[in-house]
């Protein structure tokens, strides 16, 4: 069984690579398409999976961020992520790894409840960000919050690192989890 682990490879030099794990395949490319666009010092490399583990006979460069992307619409996309998330190296999930939760804009199609997803989250201590990736606009915000947590865990924002983004992450979450 191959499993993705933080430091396998040296960093490249002014590179930054976030690898985006969902089933939502039209989404995640819009997702890579809005990041690519935005701008930023470092070279970036957005790398899409449906799910872990990644094939072990391909070449890739250092993976500095994963987020796994679940449809709140599809109990297929949860099952997916958490079968995935056993693929993942336990020093990964020291502020390398986020979630995703898209779909939360139409509660009412919901197959997947958004505690779920928190729980999900908590018990990995990873931060977990909102968004409806099928509206442009918070596509493209969400764009923009992913490159720069990326910069910061690929080392490129001075002053900050990985565990720095994991705690001012963690310190901004609202909902009590004790009481879910």
């Amino acid at each position: 069984m191959s499993v993705l682990r933080p430091l396998d490879k040296l960093p490249g030099l002014n590179t930054a690579t976030i690898l985006l794990v969902g089933t939502e395949d039209a989404l995640l490319q819009q997702l890579a398409d809005a990041m690519l666009k935005e701008d930023c010092a470092s070279e970036l490399k957005v790398h899409l999976a449906k799910s872990l583990p990644l094939p072990s006979n391909v070449t890739r460069p250092r993976i500095d961020l994963i987020m796994f992307v679940v449809n709140l619409h599809s109990k297929y996309s949860l099952r997916n992520v958490e079968e995935s998330l056993h693929h993942v190296d336990a020093t990964f999930f020291l502020g390398r790894v986020g979630f995703l939760a898209t779909g939360a804009g139409r509660e009412s199609h919901c197959s997947v409840h958004r505690n779920t997803v928190v729980k999900l989250a908590h018990t990995y201590r990873s931060p977990l960000l909102f968004c409806d990736l099928e509206v442009e606009g918070f596509r493209a915000t969400m764009a923009q919050r992913l490159v720069r947590m990326l910069q910061i865990c690929a080392g490129h924002v001075p002053g900050l690192s990985a565990l720095n983004l994991l705690s001012l992450l963690r310190s901004s979450e609202n909902p009590s989890l004790e009481d879910l």
